[in-house]
């Protein structure tokens, strides 16, 4: 058994999940088999999945099992054996993605800020640089972290966020890429497109031709620290360093809270860690179910 109030919770969980499933969920995991309608529906599934990860802090698919089949038997009485339950998670990749997009634009924060977004990249980590890549081959190949200094294989996750005055900023669209993708690509083919925004990035974000053009076509600026110039005179960096250096100062401690975000990701979830993966599929499952775990707690506050 498990307290009330958390009882309330996943129930609250439960519901939400049924009425998602039923409108837009269940035409990405459609089954043509005579087993189209199992006893055990995705829907619990989903739900043990989020419940046992956001409110009970169980990480892995193992303890979140272990944890269903002790405490929520009476919720679940037809759960599976925990190899049965894994495959049947894994299944459901698609349908955890489309979810985690629909918390985020769903539940999106009154206070965020339109005009201002803060964008990085976080990496998904399935191995180090020095064991092959064996995993999810469509998602990951070998990259380079430059936080940590290391190589390492798996993929990236690129996060454009609105800024949030005084609180963590929300996301308003991730992209999942293999390790080697440059990020700076990312936004010029996914993000370069919105009017009116100011983007905050950090130096990998570089083009001045993409700036120009994005001031010309669309009334957007991307604000990155000062980069130096090649073969600039010593006499002119010199006499702008001050100038520069207050500049750049001001644009990372904008874009500071997406660092921030991403820390807050991997505490809750430890989304960076996915060297248990085994599948794309589960892959995806990592990645975008715990953000759907991250984000479910929307419901409850919306």
């Amino acid at each position: 058994m498990i307290p009330k109030a958390k009882e309330l919770e996943l129930i609250s969980i439960y519901l939400y999940i049924c009425d998602i499933y039923d409108s837009e969920l269940k035409y990405l995991c459609q089954r043509f088999s005579n087993n189209n309608e199992p006893e055990f529906t995705d829907q619990e599934v989903m739900t043990i999945y989020l419940y046992v990860m956001q409110v009970e802090q169980r990480l892995r698919i193992k303890q979140i099992h272990s944890f269903a089949n002790d405490y929520l038997r009476s919720r679940f009485p037809l759960l599976h054996s925990y190899e049965a339950f894994n495959i049947r998670v894994n299944r459901l990749s698609e349908a955890f993605k489309h979810l985690s997009g629909l918390l985020l634009s769903d539940y999106c924060p009154y206070d965020c800020q339109p005009d201002t977004s803060l964008i990085d990249s976080l990496p998904i980590i399935t191995s180090s640089g020095k064991r092959p890549n064996a995993v999810a081959k469509e998602l990951t190949d070998k990259g380079f972290c430059s936080t940590r200094s290391m190589y390492y294989h798996g993929s990236k996750l690129h996060a454009l966020a609105f800024s949030r005055h005084g609180h963590l900023p929300f996301p308003e669209s991730i992209i999942v890429t293999p390790a080697s993708e440059n990020d700076l690509n990312v936004q010029k083919q996914y993000w370069s497109g919105f009017s009116n925004r100011t983007f905050y990035g950090d130096k990998i974000y570089y083009d001045e031709d993409f700036f120009n053009r994005m001031i010309q076509m669309n009334n957007s600026k991307m604000m990155i620290p000062q980069k130096a110039v090649k073969g600039q005179a010593i006499i002119i960096a010199q006499r702008d360093k001050a100038a520069n250096n207050l500049y750049s100062t001001a644009v990372s401690k904008i874009r500071q809270p997406i660092e921030a975000l991403f820390n807050c990701l991997i505490e809750k979830t430890y989304i960076q860690r996915a060297s248990k993966v085994r599948s794309t599929s589960g892959l995806i499952v990592h990645i975008f179910g715990r953000i759907a775990a991250a984000y479910i707690f929307s419901i409850f506050n919306s």
